[in-house]
């Protein structure tokens, strides 16, 4: 599976590298006479929401679905492409640290690769090169700069789920090509982590449910360097019925089975549904699994098309988990109480102001009155009378020519 893991600390474990005692278990297959592992003093519950700070917005919203059911467990991983990002240099770490220190009760959870180039399906030859590298100590300065930045960012306790699902055949960190050189690198990078001052971090050794391509028991490293037992198990064949997960050989009972055996707190870092569908039996089956096993952490994958909050896919199932842990044993906040609104301004008076004065302008000339167009002069012939006549007369006598029906010019 290509999907994350999520993960939760308990304040009651013992010191990292702690062995606890390792409790019988009876030959009979029944349950009443089986061992279980160490009930965590307090499960939390969790969901993959998002690796960056989006996943840190949406645990307050799934919260409010669940009706104030508390999820403590904040959850992501670190890309496996490149060694800087396997070393923490990713930000959205910061958004997680800030988080978990919010609340003391609060959990934070870090899949950590064992090798970069991850998910290029790398080789079997070049996976055990790989891994011989990281056994012979090639690769341990990567994981101290990790555990002095999980120290620096103020989450010393984080829960590093390191080289998960080690017995699938999806990644390069795989146990399968050298199980003996995976086991010895696995101890180098917790022994190199635990060396850096200030941390408390928790393993988990969380491989996938059923065998795969190789028993995940081969792959265990030791109770020294493990601190929890996990196992990704998702609704999905071989177990095509929750009885037939249980019973497989390298499933949910061999799991609980062997955590038991060794002392180890068992989590359930990723679950889900997935290639049987809509499946409410399974999801009522797990839920009330985990309720019995009390594992320190379990997580479920929360995206299509294993989710039941942002994925639409599986509504029966949805309705499901949300009726089985709705509202149960949510942590009651309290309500502030608003501060008293503040008292209304009085109305200011409004200023007087003056009438604006009327604009200065300069006098306006009347226009000028126009004069009529005199007429141009007349043409006329003056007419010749003689002397005695004309004075009689006054002046010359003067005929116009229109008159005469000439032409005018």
């Amino acid at each position: 599976m290509t999907t994350t893991c999520l993960g939760v600390v308990s304040a009651g474990l013992l010191a990292s590298g702690a062995v606890l005692p390792v409790p019988r278990i009876s030959s009979d297959s029944g349950d009443a006479e089986r061992q279980k592992p160490p009930a965590a003093p307090s499960p939390a519950l969790g969901a993959y929401l998002d690796y960056g700070p989006d996943g840190v917005r949406r645990i307050a919203a799934m919260e409010k679905w669940l009706g104030g059911r508390e999820l403590r467990v904040g959850h992501t991983y670190l890309p496996g492409d490149m060694w800087s990002n396997i070393e923490g240099s990713p930000d959205f770490l910061e958004s997680w640290a800030e988080w978990r220190k919010a609340r003391d009760d609060r959990l934070f959870v870090l899949n950590v690769p064992m090798l970069e180039r991850n998910e290029d399906h790398v080789p079997d030859s070049l996976v055990r090169r790989e891994l011989r590298r990281g056994a012979a100590g090639q690769y341990d300065g990567h994981f101290r700069a990790l555990a002095r930045r999980l120290v620096a960012l103020g989450v010393p306790d984080t829960v590093v789920v390191l080289g998960w699902e080690m017995n699938g055949t999806t990644y390069t960190h795989r146990c399968g090509p050298d199980p003996e050189a995976w086991k010895a690198y696995w101890n180098r990078i917790v022994t190199a982590m635990r060396e850096v001052p200030g941390q408390k971090f928790r393993f988990d050794f969380a491989p996938n449910r059923g065998r795969d391509a190789i028993p995940w028991t081969e792959c265990y490293p030791g109770d020294a360097t493990v601190d929890i037992v996990g196992m990704d198990s998702y609704d999905q064949p071989p177990g095509r019925t929750f009885d037939e997960q249980v019973s497989e050989p390298y499933g949910l009972q061999q799991h609980v089975d062997f955590a038991a055996a060794h002392g180890k707190v068992v989590s359930y870092p990723e679950w889900g549904l997935f290639r049987n569908g809509d499946n409410p039996v399974y999801m009522r089956r797990m839920l009330q699994w985990i309720d019995t096993y009390k594992p320190l952490y379990n997580t479920i994958t929360d995206y299509c098309p294993h989710g039941v909050w942002q994925c639409n896919r599986n509504p029966r199932s949805s309705r499901v988990f949300r009726s089985m842990l709705y509202g149960h044993d949510p942590q009651p906040v309290p309500t502030p109480t608003p501060p008293a609104p503040p008292a209304p301004p009085a109305a200011p008076t409004p200023p007087t102001v003056p009438a604006p004065e009327p604009p200065i302008t300069a006098p306006v000339e009347p226009p000028p009155v126009p004069r009529p167009t005199p007429e141009p002069p007349r043409s006329c012939r003056p007419l010749n009378l003689g002397t005695w006549l004309e004075s009689w007369l006054g002046g010359k006598i003067c005929i116009r020519l229109d008159w005469w029906g000439s032409r005018r010019t």
